[in-house]
């Protein structure tokens, strides 16, 4: 009884673990075209550029190498007001899309 439960709860998790990441995470390419319409006067957005043309804003590449890096996190500080960053007041879906930009910088 104890392994059919158990079953049960991976094969759960395995159907569910699709919508979930579908959910988490927004339109890349929406947020690749905000990231270089609004991010990139201070920060470094693009695969390769070697550094932010504001020196205190750190480079896309670095956030998301940043160890424990989330989609959680990333919400957090963009909901955040920030000494050296605008108050940028994003929707759910462009923060959703400028996440999912800098999650697929990864490495």
């Amino acid at each position: 009884m104890r392994l059919s439960f158990l079953s049960f709860m991976v094969v759960g998790a395995a159907i569910a673990a699709p919508q979930v990441h579908a959910q988490e995470f927004g339109d890349l390419q929406q947020g690749r075209a905000l990231a270089n319409q609004v991010c990139a006067e201070c920060h470094a957005v693009g695969i390769g550029d070697s550094r932010s043309p504001n020196v205190l804003a750190p480079r896309f590449e670095a956030v998301a190498a940043t160890p424990g890096m989330t989609a959680a996190a990333l919400n957090a500080f963009l909901h955040t007001s920030h000494g050296n960053m605008p108050n940028l007041v994003l929707t759910a879906d462009q923060a959703s899309g400028v996440i999912a930009y800098i999650l697929s910088l990864k490495k």
